[in-house]
């Protein structure tokens, strides 16, 4: 199988971003040729500085000067977990400009599927026929198991473990070590807290924590996310 390579800008360099350049490193290392051009970030006090070693070149204009770099889109956190579904719209580009990275320490079977965009950090298990759509940010340690699905944008923080044939919603956000029982749904835009144990469907658009996991609240989310 060809290794993955070419030019490479990621977006974001916040924590998320930091993590995947670090990944794309440890990918490099193990045979893939990626040329990582930089960071782009809409945040004008960081351009023309270097994070980690990493130019950021600028705001998601500059991309107009790179009409051959692939790129991955690394931004989310806990207050902002939508982020992704707008910034994909904004760039408009198509998905074969995207990267999908994976970092060399995932285990990942050959019966299960990664979208376009999406990243996996180190340690992440995909057990059998788990479906992950594009632009998904998994995070160390997370576990999922046969039959899983995960939507597009979704994102699954450190830690998080799916029994079999669970399926996390379009955009949903996973708090830190999680466990979501097998057969379970969580919904599109709804934010599961750490530590969580679910044991019933998640509605979207609901927040839900504790052990086992019940309703907090309405997430804070817009009302249409891209």
């Amino acid at each position: 199988m060809a290794q993955p390579g070419g030019d490479l800008v990621v977006v974001g360099a916040g924590g998320f971003g930091r993590e995947t350049v670090d990944a794309v490193r440890a990918m490099n290392a193990s045979g893939a040729s990626w040329r990582l051009l930089g960071y782009i970030d809409e945040n004008p006090s960081l351009a023309g500085t270097r994070v980690g070693g990493v130019p950021v070149l600028g705001g998601t204009r500059e991309l107009s000067n790179l009409p051959n770099a692939f790129v991955v889109v690394s931004t989310g956190r806990p207050d902002n977990y939508v982020s992704r579904p707008r910034i994909v719209r904004e760039l408009g580009l198509p998905a074969e400009r995207y990267a999908t990275i994976v970092h060399p320490s995932a285990a990942v079977s050959a019966s299960s599927r990664i979208g376009s965009g999406s990243v996996l950090l180190a340690c992440v298990v995909l057990t059998s026929a788990v479906t992950i759509g594009s632009h998904v940010a998994v995070m160390p340690h997370v576990t999922l198991t046969h039959d899983d699905v995960i939507e597009d944008f979704a994102t699954l923080a450190s830690g998080v473990c799916l029994g079999g044939q669970a399926h996390v919603g379009r955009a949903a956000y996973l708090g830190a070590g999680a466990l979501i029982r097998e057969g379970r749904t969580v919904g599109s835009c709804a934010l599961v807290g750490m530590g969580a144990v679910v044991t019933a469907d998640v509605p979207a658009r609901e927040v839900w924590a504790g052990v086992p996991a019940r309703r907090l609240r309405a997430a804070d989310v817009p009302a249409v996310v891209p």
